[in-house]
């Protein structure tokens, strides 16, 4: 079975799909234009299914170069038997082929190693023949007697050493005993005597007990965590006869034979010092595997969810950097983006400036006809909060809203934000990032490393190479999909875009600086280093608005304009067309397999035409529901159970959400008050319900409205 029949069978695919799929990621294309302009090859999937192609061929590949690797050294050495090649061509894991290469690998020093050098290797042989023999075991160790080995009892503890490692060895013992224990083994963690931990962080596991099969990923990162802290001691119990067994089917003592006690001796030994000890690291190892990608898959959610935030468009925003000693950082932006005034307010403690602070705010709201005012989270937020709501009930045209500001700090200290806002201190570009979030949450986080953004759960343990790349991966995925405007875009925005990257982001900015508005998506290709595979990749996620061809608003491919300027003959349009006739009397016209057929295209991309000839450009965030605008501000002592308000999602992790409804403490609404199947995205706007109130521990219990 080749590759694309594995991974066919695998994701319950089509060969043909795979076989497509496979064909255009080997071709240099990317998986947001093969997604959206090259449905027909592969039958319309999406972009996940297009990753899981994608991320599975290059572990199939991965794992034939290492077959080949392991295959000529053991060549090399002149131990390739035709069975164990035919084992090895057959292993269809990693570890199933380095179970098979474990005998002939180069180890360091060993007492097997060490016994062989004595000579006691045909003794070792004897042992693991188990013969039915009248001579005891000394005679048949006695002719091994040497100078090296002056005694008989060490000519056997040596031939011992080598049967251990032989066992341990052995590929099936370790499959077999690898299997019980992912499915019947205990990890166990238990707190050290004299280790301090004076939050608590790990009371759930200072006595855990859990069966490998049950537990959960938080669990695990949780577990590795306190013991990486040297907080907790952690071990996998795995009970004799899970290894036993195995070990006995393999090797077993013939109670006949004098070497008997021998071949049982061996075989506790092999198990105790060699093989468990191995089977715990590889269990340990597949429990962190499977909770680091878990982890990942969350954060990579949460990513998606944020990015994909609706932006609020039309709004002069005021941002407030909050902070007590050095005081709240103030930046108001036009509709666009552009700084239009900064400064700082001091109205906490020491300086308790409160009514010349809002005193600041209005005569800032008044001069630039604010209409939103946006806070950080951080430090003093709620405070600043209470701020703002004042301010608001003296002001009716001005509302506000708090803004996750994780990573602001990261941004406002990078070249980029050097770049951007040279005249500008640091913590002031921390407040415009902040305004900017409301404004275009997409355009403005993408100049952030996903991981500082800090939506996950234990981000910083995973590994972090795979990490980077499903959010990197998320990342190119929503820009690609709301569209990217070439003539306004930042490098940081630029860069995600299908089939450009960062170098090819700032030349098409240096060219734009140099030579003005890009007139239409052609005049990209003058731009220096972005060739015809680059246009292809990219052209259909790149906006040209009010440019000199109208399809260039759309997401419709350049390699499409002859299918779309014939829809709108037969429909009696013209590109210039308003919107409002197009949708009338397109709905007429079908985007049927027959006139697919007339115009040379698939159904899917003349659907997709279709849907583009009447919302040129749509953004998919104008779907969502907007931000939560607030005019006043809840503390915890004005809920009470039963109470029902919005909130808004701002994290999802394995025992919930927490949801932000208005007071400084997010509130936990846990997976057993989620109805079955339902999911949450970062961003999603919701009613829930006030359970609990613990005011002492800032906690906040969360239910579903009507869930019993």
């Amino acid at each position: 079975m080749n590759h694309n029949e594995k991974i066919a069978n695998e994701l319950k695919l089509k060969v043909g799909q795979v076989t497509a799929v496979t064909d255009l990621l080997d071709s240099g294309n990317t998986i947001p234009f093969i997604a959206r302009y090259r449905k027909e090859m592969t039958g319309s999937l999406d972009e996940e299914q297009l990753r899981q192609i994608g991320t599975m061929l290059d572990k199939l590949r991965a794992l034939d170069d290492r077959r080949q690797t392991i295959v000529a050294a053991i060549e090399e050495q002149g131990k390739m038997t035709p069975e164990l090649h035919k084992q090895l061509l057959a292993a269809e894991t990693l570890t199933a082929l380095e179970d098979l290469y474990q005998p002939y690998k180069k180890k360091r020093a060993t007492r097997a190693s060490a016994a062989r050098d004595k000579g006691l290797q045909p003794l070792a042989d004897i042992i693991l023949a188990q013969p039915l023999t009248n001579k005891t075991a000394a005679i048949l160790a006695k002719p091994f007697v040497t100078e090296e080995v002056p005694t008989i009892e060490e000519a056997l503890a040596g031939a011992r050493d080598i049967v251990a490692e032989t066992i341990s060895d052995h590929a099936n013992v370790r499959q077999r005993v690898r299997e019980k224990a992912l499915q019947w083994s205990n990890l166990i963690s238990e707190k050290i005597a004299k280790a301090e931990d004076e939050r608590q962080v790990y009371q759930l596991y200072y006595e855990f007990n859990q069966r490998i099969d049950r537990i959960r990923p938080h669990q695990t990162l949780a577990i590795n965590r306190g013991e990486t802290e040297k907080i907790l001691r952690v071990k996998v119990d795995i009970a004799e006869r899970d290894w036993l067994i195995p070990l006995r089917t393999v090797f077993r003592p013939n109670l006949r034979s004098p070497l008997a006690e021998q071949m049982q001796i061996a075989i506790e030994d092999a198990a105790q010092r060699l093989l468990l000890p191995t089977i715990e690291r590889d269990v340990r190892r597949h429990l962190t595997e499977q909770a680091e990608a878990h982890a990942i898959q969350v954060f990579a959610h949460n990513l998606r969810g944020l990015l994909s935030q609706p932006p609020l468009a039309g709004h002069t925003v005021l941002a407030l950097d909050p902070g007590y000693r050095t005081g709240c950082k103030v930046a108001v932006m036009d509709p666009t983006g552009k700084v239009l005034d900064t400064g700082a307010i001091y109205p906490h403690q020491p300086q308790k400036q409160w009514d010349e602070s809002l005193k600041t705010l209005a005569t800032l709201v008044n001069r630039h006809h604010v209409s939103l005012i946006a806070i950080g989270n951080g430090t003093a937020s709620r405070e600043t909060e209470q701020l703002a709501a004042e301010l608001t009930r003296k002001l009716d045209s001005v509302s506000y809203l708090i803004v996750n500001e994780a990573g602001a700090s990261v941004y406002s200290a990078s070249l980029l934000a050097r770049a951007e806002m040279p005249d500008l201190d640091v913590t002031l570009r921390g407040a415009v990032s902040i305004g900017r979030r409301v404004q275009d949450p997409l355009a403005e986080l993408v100049k952030i490393d996903p991981k500082a953004i800090g939506i996950g759960l234990y981000q910083h343990d995973v590994n972090q190479k795979e990490l980077a790349q499903s959010l990197d991966g998320v990342v190119e995925s929503v820009v690609n999909q709301v569209g990217v405007d070439v003539n306004t875009a930042s490098p940081a925005l630029l860069a995600h875009v299908a089939g450009i990257g960062p170098k090819l982001a700032e030349r098409i900015v240096k060219y734009r600086d140099e030579n003005g508005r890009f007139p239409h998506r052609r005049a990209l290709l003058d731009v220096n280093g972005l060739g015809s595979k680059a246009f292809e990749q990219s052209a259909g996620f790149l906006r040209i608005r009010d440019g000199e061809e109208p399809l260039d608003a759309s997401a419709i491919h350049p390699e499409s304009y002859g299918v779309a300027t014939a829809v709108l003959q037969r429909a009696g349009l013209t590109p210039e067309t308003p919107l409002e006739k197009r949708e009338t009397v397109l709905a007429r016209l079908q985007p049927s397999p027959q006139l697919a057929a007339e115009l040379g295209t698939g159904v899917p991309t003349l659907a997709d035409i279709f849907e583009q000839l009447v919302r040129p450009g749509r953004d998919p965030r104008e779907d969502l529901p907007a931000p939560i605008l607030r005019s006043d501000v809840l503390s915890i002592a004005d809920l009470l159970p039963g109470m029902q308000l919005n909130g808004t999602v701002r994290n999802v992790v394995d025992f919930g959400a927490f949801i932000d409804i208005g007071v400084k403490q997010d509130g936990l609404l846990h997976r057993s008050q989620i109805p079955r199947g339902h999911q949450f995205n970062v961003g999603d706007i919701l009613k829930v319900e006030i359970l609990k109130v613990d005011a002492d521990r800032n906690r906040i219990s969360l239910g579903w409205p009507g869930k019993k």
